[in-house]
């Protein structure tokens, strides 16, 4: 809760502490704005200011921290093209490596404990084969499994082919909070409140970057993005220290000091009502597939809405509003690959927006 009042209110006391400095500046500084404080927004405010330092970068949010849907993502770096639907698989590929280049390198740094990142092994199990996932290349350890590992494991009998993958899995709960500290050390500013209409933004910005996700249904009329609706359980079960997925939806993610179980994908379910009868499912059939889990009591349940979209959209629009024109980039629809795919997909916003900058476009 501290987290999320700070962001919220930290632009009162940069107000307060910096009224001179804004006035003593000639040249007109330039302003951008990012909307959404997710994962994905965060990550792309990071990089602008990164990129380009000498710019104002302001990210205007509603919801911060545990309020956002990042905030309950398992965070299993695992991208498939299956969850990048209508993206081409070069620029795929290029998100890839950008996110794991960043995830993993911060997993080998000493600030993987306060970032949330660990190295986990886990197993994937499948009743098709896997040619060549888009982590395959990249993760730090990919292998197909024999029938005796499969045997060893009780899985031969259900699924015909296994996977052993030591990847990276995000703690959201502390990768969150690490970003935004990042984010103001760099001088990034947060204001706090929703956009209801991209008028509003016309003049005051040179360009902004729309990372609000399913908001962009409302704030650009987009009806491609829709909800995915996810609902899993948080268990208390420190004996678990693997993660497993499989190609039925089922799959357990050690996640800090609790064990997510899971899994449910509804799409055009908007409810964030937590359904007793999901609930019972998702027990049922994990203790089925893995009696160790068994006598784990439960910490506590989440519902969230992926904001899913095919293709992602990546992409720069002028748009033509009743007010004037808008230079905007859009950034959003990440379904269930928002963590693993938000580094990269910042990157790349950024270039946008950097070309938005020096195009000769006038508005």
């Amino acid at each position: 809760m501290i987290y999320i009042f700070l962001c919220k209110y930290y632009v009162v006391l940069q107000n307060i502490a910096n009224p001179l400095k804004l006035n003593i500046h000639s040249r007109k500084m330039t302003n951008i704005a990012v909307l959404g404080a997710g994962v994905v927004g965060l990550s792309t405010a990071i990089n602008i200011k990164r990129t380009l330092p000498h710019v104002c970068v302001t990210i205007i949010a509603d919801k911060f921290g545990t309020e956002t849907t990042s905030h309950g993502a398992g965070g299993i770096f695992k991208p498939t093209a299956k969850l990048l639907p209508g993206v081409p698989e070069s620029i795929a590929r290029k998100w890839t490596v950008d996110s794991w280049k960043w995830f993993s390198g911060l997993t080998l740094s000493s600030q993987a404990g306060i970032s949330g990142n660990q190295m986990v092994a886990g197993y994937y199990f499948s009743n098709e084969e896997v040619k060549n996932p888009l982590y395959a290349d990249y993760v730090y350890t990919f292998s197909r499994m024999t029938d005796d590992e499969l045997r060893s494991l009780n899985m031969y009998n259900n699924y015909k082919y296994g996977y052993h993958i030591t990847t990276v899995i995000t703690y959201v709960k502390k990768y969150l909070p690490w970003l935004t500290k990042l984010y103001l050390d760099d001088g990034g500013k947060f204001e706090g409140r929703r956009v209801e209409n991209l008028n509003e933004l016309v003049g005051k910005y040179d360009v902004v970057v729309n990372c609000t996700g399913l908001g962009s249904r409302k704030l650009c009329n987009d009806d491609k993005i829709h909800a995915v609706r996810g609902q899993l359980i948080k268990l208390r079960a420190d004996w678990i220290k693997y993660w497993m997925y499989t190609d039925d939806g089922k799959y357990i993610l050690p996640n800090g000091d609790l064990t997510i179980i899971g899994g449910v994908r509804q799409a055009d379910n908007y409810s964030l009502e937590l359904d007793e009868q999901d609930k019972q499912e998702i027990q049922q059939k994990c203790y089925k597939f893995w009696p160790p889990l068994q006598g784990a009591q439960i910490d506590s349940e989440w519902v969230g809405l992926r904001p899913s979209r095919s293709p992602l959209r990546l992409e720069p629009e002028i748009m033509n509003l009743s007010t004037g024109k808008l230079k905007v980039v859009h950034n959003y629809g990440h379904g269930g690959v928002g963590i693993a795919m938000s580094w990269g997909t910042s990157l790349h916003a950024t270039e946008l927006v950097k070309d938005m900058l020096q195009s000769h476009s006038h508005l």
